[in-house]
């Protein structure tokens, strides 16, 4: 299975607890799992995931199922929250 890096953003940095993590999948949707069970406790991080964009080799995958969106060896996946400000 791939190992691909998941880089949080922002309000998702903190609710993850760590800035980046390397996890094994073969599918943007396994990732996503994997990042949520290892915070299972955490209603803020599945707040913010579901909230975020997700950016796969830095494409938007927003319109992708997550299940159809396959990952190699090395895949960058980021998570964006929304940003507020100007």
């Amino acid at each position: 299975m791939p190992m691909v890096t998941v880089r949080y953003w922002a309000a998702a940095k903190q609710a993850a607890g760590v800035a980046e993590e390397t996890l094994s999948a073969a599918t943007l949707a396994e990732a996503l799992a994997a990042a949520a069970a290892s915070r299972l406790g955490s209603a803020d991080f599945q707040a913010v995931l579901a909230r975020s964009s997700i950016l796969v080799n830095g494409e938007q995958a927003a319109r992708r199922s997550a299940e159809t969106v396959p990952l190699d060896e090395g895949t960058v996946i980021e998570v964006l929250p929304p940003f507020a400000g100007g």
